[in-house]
């Protein structure tokens, strides 16, 4: 299963962003949408689910949940905006991966058999990071992340 992993969009959806993304069998976006479109443009490549962020309001962010758990090829993967927000320890809940976005710098970390990842931001760069989106390759017997920088 190829994951499409995208976060901080901010109502923005760069080409690059969209070329990247391609060929994923599902996209998460790990919150900040800030715009229902986001979501549709993502959804002609694959199915999407979303979580709301901070910045997402207006009765279009009502419908999208807080967090999201997905359970995919034998992985349970858990979608938050904000890491620091996280109301549960994974490792113990069976969580395999954990996704956020928020901070817009990209992370990849694994800690007590769970991959943390952070896309980083699609649209704006914040502290130096790039603009970037991620993929994750999930199989029963392996995870393999990659973040993706984007020109600009």
């Amino acid at each position: 299963m190829n994951l499409g992993i995208i976060s901080d969009t901010h109502g923005k959806l760069y080409k690059q962003a969209l070329n990247a993304l391609q060929g994923a069998d599902m996209i998460i976006h790990a919150g900040d949408v800030g715009s229902p479109s986001i979501i549709a443009e993502l959804a002609k490549i694959a199915p999407v689910t979303a979580v709301r962020g901070n910045t997402d309001s207006g009765p279009w962010a009502g419908t999208l949940l807080l967090t999201e758990l997905i359970q995919l090829e034998g992985r349970h993967i858990y979608v938050v905006h904000d890491l620091s927000l996280l109301d549960l320890d994974p490792s113990s809940a069976g969580i395999h991966i954990v996704i956020s976005g928020h901070t817009h710098q990209p992370m990849i970390r694994n800690a007590h058999n769970v991959l943390y990842f952070n896309p980083g931001s699609a649209s704006q760069k914040r502290h130096g990071g790039p603009l970037s989106v991620g993929r994750i390759y999930v199989s029963p017997n392996e995870l393999k992340p990659e973040i993706i920088h984007l020109d600009g």
